[in-house]
């Protein structure tokens, strides 16, 4: 019955609204008629007593007429016609000035020249097109064929603007986040005293890192998580108290197999900071990553995932066209391996990321097609924190991708955003790996199907 009456409640309104227009057009059209019969009889209502004895009645019909006034000339229907034209040419010049600003935008020119060098052309235009559209403050994307440990594709920005150089690639002045946890649970397991499945107190919100979170109880009963968990989840507490056990000498051997604290020829890239204190506060923080002190090139970043996709010691990434961005060939380091254990606990615990964890909102079938979801492992790493050079938060992904099917056929991912603090944040940094992948599962999976 309530929407019987609504709808006839609109039916009446409707009905009303056409009436008027049509007798409303209709009054208009008799008041017109109206006017100019008016007009056309005042001269046949002059007689020959109105005028003057001098002049014959002939005379009258050329006798000049007074001009008309703008008031009378508006009175009169083409007065009112010329009203609506002059209104009708104003509405329309409004409405162009509303939709076409008087000093539009000059359009963007692309230089294409740094996209034409890469590796592979195709994805280095699907990321520079990214860049373009997301607008992030300050960021780099760097891709790497894990087979090679060559550098096929990548993008910077600084200031929101699109970069033709990848300096960002070198530069140590990043805050490392939680992706130094990788350094804990490495050296958990290399030290035998841990598994993925090993739990860990679980004290409080994972974001934070309070003393009274590290105060473990002898006899502790509460709530655990498993280290696995506790790194793809990001839990600080958890990774401050495993780093506090390990002990700060196994964190620093762990950390110099992931290249920390070295330098590099060159300075290509520049030396990544660890430097945790033997004990106290101090330790959690480096343990878990909560510091700036702990500091990360993308270059590096990109050596370490793919070190543990590929159970081989570090190298740094390489391009025969980036001089003083990357080596020019493959560099031989001297750093030792992990144990077999170790490279594949690190794998599943950042296949876990991706699963369980920190990544698993973004890195899915809501940004990637299922068909290549399904076909692939992938695993990674978040990290975000404050940091002051750049000014802002820093917001870290390094992940890989690799086929099911064909393991030969893989990736390694690192992607670093800057956002404002104050401001505007582009899309997070998950989000862009996952449409990296995606593009790149389209390019290089089931090609023959």
């Amino acid at each position: 019955m309530r929407n019987r009456c609504i709808a006839a409640g609109v039916f009446i309104i409707l009905c009303v609204f056409i009436a008027s227009c049509i007798f409303g057009e209709k009054a208009e059209v008799s008041e017109a008629k109206v006017a100019e019969e008016q007009l056309t009889a005042e001269p046949a209502a002059q007689t020959p007593d109105t005028l003057t004895a001098e002049a014959p009645a002939t005379a009258a019909t050329e006798i000049p007429a007074p001009a008309a006034t703008d008031a009378n000339a508006a009175g009169t229907p083409a007065g009112m016609q010329a009203d609506k034209a002059e209104d009708l040419a104003n509405a329309q010049a409004s409405i162009v000035a509303a939709i076409v600003p008087e000093n539009a935008p000059e359009p963007e020119i692309i230089d294409s020249v740094h996209i034409k060098k890469q590796k592979d052309v195709f994805l280095a235009e699907k990321i520079d097109q990214m860049l373009r559209r997301f607008k992030p403050m300050h960021s780099i994307v760097l891709v790497v064929e894990p087979k090679t440990n060559e550098i096929v594709a990548w993008g910077e920005t600084k200031d929101y603007k699109v970069q033709n150089e990848p300096d960002y690639f070198t530069r140590n002045t990043f805050p490392a986040a939680s992706l130094a946890k990788t350094i804990t649970i490495a050296a958990a397991m290399e030290s035998n005293r841990y598994s993925l499945n090993s739990p860990i107190p679980d004290r409080g919100a994972h974001h934070t890192l309070y003393k009274n979170q590290l105060r473990v109880p002898e006899n502790y009963t509460g709530p655990t998580i498993e280290l696995q968990d506790a790194y793809a989840k990001s839990a600080n507490p958890p990774l401050a108290i495993i780093g506090m056990n390990v002990g700060a000498s196994r964190l620093k051997a762990a950390a110099k197999n992931l290249g920390y604290n070295m330098n590099f020829a060159g300075g290509i890239p520049g030396r990544s900071n660890y430097a945790p204190p033997d004990s106290g506060y101090g330790l959690a923080e480096a343990s878990c990553g909560f510091t700036e002190a702990t500091t990360l090139t993308p270059l590096l970043a990109a050596a370490q995932v793919r070190a543990i996709l590929m159970k081989k010691p570090l190298e740094i990434p390489w391009a025969a066209n980036l001089d003083g961005y990357a080596p020019k060939n493959r560099i031989a380091l001297n750093v030792d391996k992990f144990s077999e254990n170790t490279y594949y606990g690190l794998r599943e615990a950042m296949i876990r990321s991706i699963t369980n964890g920190t990544a698993r909102k973004h890195i899915s079938t809501r940004n990637m097609a299922r068909k290549n979801y399904n076909a692939l492992n992938i695993g990674g790493k978040t990290g975000s924190l404050d940091g002051h050079d750049p000014y802002g938060r820093y917001e870290w992904f390094m992940g890989f991708a690799q086929a099911k099917e064909d393991p030969s056929k893989s990736l390694v991912v690192v992607i670093l955003q800057v956002h404002d603090l104050q401001g505007y944040r582009s899309q997070p940094a998950c989000q862009v790996a996952a449409m990296i992948i995606n593009y790149w599962a389209h390019q290089n999976l089931n090609k023959g199907n």
